[in-house]
């Protein structure tokens, strides 16, 4: 599947799946050592009980892999709210770029928009900023993150190793690649938490990119998903 962009320089693509709609209902059978061929109404109706009453574990035998670019802020929280059980081991492969290895291709997130901060003070963001303030931010924003771009190069041409030298990288808005694989069940549940409105922008809007595969590749389970919402 082509990339899908998400805010300046990052995307999301899907690298593989496993399973489709059939694979949650056969699930369920298993306990009767039963197995359908053909996906028939009969099954559609099984998917939205399941969905519905959250027998999730019929969800876990579902599997995709996504590969993500973005900003290393949204990286520390898609991980932080990802898991569909406390078997984490079993819902979560993960694995990401790392500046010990890497020392080339930096990319840095700036905000289009500035976000005010919100009336209770404690978490999220109002709406945006005035424009002059917003552009002065901005500007101020990319000053630093070339000033750091350039402190960086210099540690390594002088012979500091890489993840050391990585220190003086404004690290909050630097771009890294990682493959997500995880189950349907896990999926869903980072989506019911990243689509929400008060979920922070930047993930949000990786969230809304991922819907759209996860509706393509299992169309039943995810109606059945929507409705439960």
């Amino acid at each position: 599947m082509e990339k899908i962009s998400v805010l300046d320089h990052g995307y999301v693509r899907l690298v593989d799946h496993l399973g489709n709609d059939l694979t949650v209902a056969n699930t369920a059978r298993t306990s009767f050592a039963k197995e359908s061929a053909v996906l028939t109404e009969k099954d559609e109706k099984l998917i939205n009980y399941l969905v519905k009453h959250k027998h999730d574990s019929c969800l876990r035998h579902n599997v995709m892999t996504f590969e993500v670019y973005a900003p290393l802020m949204v990286t520390r929280q898609w991980q932080k709210h990802i898991v569909a059980s406390t078997h984490a081991d079993e819902q979560l492969g993960w694995n990401e770029e790392s500046r010990r290895y890497v020392n080339h291709g930096e990319e840095f997130y700036v905000p289009s928009e500035f976000l005010g901060v919100p009336e209770n003070k404690k978490q999220g963001a109002s709406g945006p900023v005035s424009t002059e303030l917003n552009e002065a931010h901005r500007s101020m924003l990319v000053r630093h993150q070339q000033l750091s771009l350039e402190l960086y190069q210099a540690a390594m041409d002088n012979g500091i190793a890489p993840e050391q030298a990585r220190l003086f990288l404004p690290a909050y808005g630097l771009y890294v690649h990682w493959r997500w694989t995880a189950s349907l069940n896990a999926i869903f549940n980072f989506l019911d938490l990243r689509l929400d409105e008060h979920a922070q922008h930047e993930i949000r809007l990786y969230a809304q990119a991922i819907e759209p595969m996860v509706a393509e590749k299992f169309p039943i389970t995810y109606k059945a998903w929507q409705q439960r919402q």
